[in-house]
């Protein structure tokens, strides 16, 4: 076990969002803005932005990795650059106004056609359906969740008629 290996999820957490350079067995260099490092096998997924706007991916397995340096902090912008290059195209961000009034339309709709739901989680933010669905923020068909394929698979597309209704 090399000493990057050694070090706790908390130590890899202050290298997020920096600018390193990597020095992996073999003397192979690679540089890049750390995206995440993974606590169990210690792999460090780097982000490399190129001349022509696109993003060069690199992971380096946590047993090869040497050495790191930090060459430059990462200021709020490049957080944000580097927390969109995951996120979906058609995702929006919404404020905790607009969350809370989507819920509470959803939930609206979902009683007025008698469908038992309810509120649970962190401050109700969780929809509960019947008992046997949840549905998280921005409460989308994407993001309701059951073990039951068949009740899943209705609510999402109740959802979906209800959001297509509302454009």
């Amino acid at each position: 076990m090399n000493d990057w290996e050694r070090k706790s999820p908390l130590d890899w957490q202050t290298y997020v969002n920096k600018l390193v350079k990597v020095v992996a067995i073999e003397k192979h260099e690679c540089e890049g803005w750390v995206l995440t490092v993974d606590p169990v096998s210690a792999s460090i997924v780097l982000a490399a932005f190129l001349d022509n706007e696109d993003v060069s991916i690199s992971i380096v397995m946590g047993h090869a990795v040497q050495e790191v340096e930090i060459l430059q902090e990462g200021d709020s912008e490049m957080e944000q650059r580097l927390s969109r290059l995951f996120a979906p195209e058609e995702s929006q961000a919404y404020s905790p106004e607009e969350l809370e009034k989507r819920k509470n339309d959803l939930k609206s709709w979902l009683e007025r056609n008698h469908i038992p739901v309810g509120e649970q989680g962190e401050s109700g933010r969780t929809l509960c359906v019947a008992g046997a669905l949840m549905i998280d923020p921005p409460y989308g068909p994407e993001q309701c969740s059951s073990s039951n394929e068949i009740i899943l698979a209705r609510v999402q597309a109740l959802v979906q008629g209800y959001l297509e209704k509302q454009q």
